[in-house]
């Protein structure tokens, strides 16, 4: 339902560069980037493509006035990623739309399961969670499916 879009999520190259022009566009302050670098094992909760993922990431988060963010993300390392495959797929871009969807999280997870969408990325940590569904292919953008918070 898009009563419940949140997000688009962008993969950039340098996210400084970007980060000032997107603040310039919307008449917003640069956020804050913020570094989560690559963990030496695998990162507890998340997984990528149905085993254990580690993975470094850069990250600013736009809070639109209209109430939905737009988040750009930067890769840190090669490690397999949600983030790393688009990138070497199709370079940088527009990587997924963000709904929250409530309780009926597993539902819409399991609806688009018997639809043929695979499971990308799945992150649950003790205040959030997120599932990415690997529809490009079909839609040109993936999903990203979560609950409230």
């Amino acid at each position: 339902e898009l009563d419940g879009f949140i997000q688009i999520a962008i993969l950039v190259e340098d996210i400084e560069k970007a980060a000032r022009e997107w603040a310039e566009l919307l008449g917003l302050p640069v956020p804050e980037i913020i570094e989560q670098p690559r963990p030496e094992g695998p990162i507890p909760g998340l997984t990528y493509r149905g085993g254990p993922a580690s993975y470094g990431l850069r990250l600013a988060v736009f809070h639109a006035p209209a109430g939905f963010i737009i988040e750009l993300h930067q890769c840190c390392d090669e490690n397999d990623s949600t983030f790393h495959e688009f990138v070497q797929k199709h370079g940088y871009g527009v990587h997924h739309l963000g709904f929250r969807v409530g309780d009926r999280r597993d539902a819409v997870v399991a609806e688009l399961q018997q639809r043929g969408y695979e499971l990308r990325t799945v992150g649950v940590s003790d205040d959030n969670s997120w599932t990415i569904v690997d529809s490009e292919g079909r839609l040109g953008v993936n999903l990203n499916i979560k609950p409230k918070p």
